[in-house]
């Protein structure tokens, strides 16, 4: 087991760097943006994050389970989407924005302020799944949509003002919410539910 996840982690590593670069690059460019058009930014693709973070999170128990569980499947692909994208897109980024004393922070939980976009979009993601299940392309998409989830969160909280401490220190929080969720949930939360043998 402890092969198939490193596997997994050294196949899907390169998203992550490049999706924390392209984190700063929109940030540099757009951080002067309304936090009103930031917030409705946050509620486009955080859905679609939880969509594809369902469809992988599922997929992945699917592909390397021996016996497939449609019950597992469900509670796997719902957890490890809405908490774990949850905590990537919402809990994280708040946090960053505690410690940065910004001006707007808040919290925004998605499958609650949106409990009716959010739950239904993740059951969409394990009916894909569990029908034609893959981990390529959705787990690189994933990954762009947390980290910019995550960056336009803190960017309803950023006002319009930014500096180089504050960049760096975005960039860190933007790298730590998508290495360690979004790794977890796409990756070893599902391969936890699989048998060893399989």
């Amino acid at each position: 087991m402890k092969k198939k996840i490193f596997k997994e982690l050294n196949k899907h590593y390169p998203f992550t760097l490049f999706g924390a670069i392209t984190g700063v690059i929109i940030l540099v460019l757009f951080y002067k943006i309304p936090s009103e058009i930031s917030y409705e930014i946050f509620y486009i693709l955080h859905p679609i994050h939880v969509v594809l973070s369902a469809l992988v999170t599922a997929s992945m128990y699917k592909i390397y389970a021996k016996k497939v569980n449609p019950f597992v499947l469900i509670i796997i692909g719902y957890f490890g989407s809405v908490g774990i994208a949850t905590l990537s897109d919402s809990v994280i980024p708040y946090i960053g924005e505690i410690l940065l004393d910004l001006p707007n922070r808040g919290i925004h939980i998605g499958f609650i302020e949106k409990w009716w976009l959010i739950n239904p979009l993740a059951f969409l993601g394990i009916a894909i799944a569990y029908f034609n299940p893959t981990t390529k392309f959705p787990h690189a998409g994933h990954v762009l949509l947390s980290i910019w989830a995550s960056l336009f969160h803190i960017m309803i909280a950023l006002g319009t003002t930014l500096n180089i401490s504050q960049a760096i220190l975005i960039f860190i929080f933007l790298v730590i919410a998508v290495l360690i969720p979004c790794c977890m949930s796409d990756i070893i939360f599902p391969l936890l539910f699989v048998k060893r043998k399989s």
